[in-house]
């Protein structure tokens, strides 16, 4: 499985490299790059005024060192995250959608229906819970460490202060 880091909240503007303050809005944001995708941070100014190409992002606040983490992305954003997913083919995005799959089964967002086999893919037939509507969702046969991995990889993703 290829791997890939997601860096934490580092306090410090992507893009302008300026300090970002305890407490101030800022845009953080997955860019593909060479190595995978990573997490980059911007301030404000410097996303209001460049837009970055970014992959996803999303708005938070840089907490101070003693406030307690606390998820910022809610179920919606996490949805969207999921279907932007569908239609990469790159195996470690891939197996991203399906531990994210996986995270949203959890919270009660998907639910298993059936699975299929196509080719030497399993595919797994998903129930949008509250819509009239189901996404498939291919299952990379990862192992527990491979899944805890990458369940890692989201919380650092998704575990932002507000």
């Amino acid at each position: 499985m290829e791997q890939w880091e997601i860096n934490k909240p580092l306090g410090q503007c992507f893009g302008s490299g300026r300090k970002i303050e305890y407490g101030e809005e800022y845009f953080a944001a997955l860019v593909e790059t060479g190595q995978g995708l990573q997490r980059q941070d911007y301030s404000r100014e410097f996303w209001d005024s460049n837009k970055p190409s970014v992959y996803c992002y999303w708005k938070s606040k840089l907490p101070s060192p003693d406030q307690k983490k606390h998820i910022f992305i809610d179920d919606e954003m996490l949805m969207a995250f999921f279907e932007r997913l569908s239609q990469e083919t790159e195996q470690e995005k891939i197996n991203f959608r399906f531990v994210l799959a996986l995270i949203l089964m959890r919270k009660r967002r998907l639910k298993y229906d059936s699975s299929r086999t196509d080719g030497d893919n399993e595919i797994w037939h998903l129930r949008v819970i509250g819509e009239d509507r189901f996404v498939d969702v291919a299952n990379p046969h990862l192992d527990e460490k491979q899944i805890g991995q990458l369940s890692s990889q989201i919380s650092l993703i998704l575990q932002v202060n507000i």
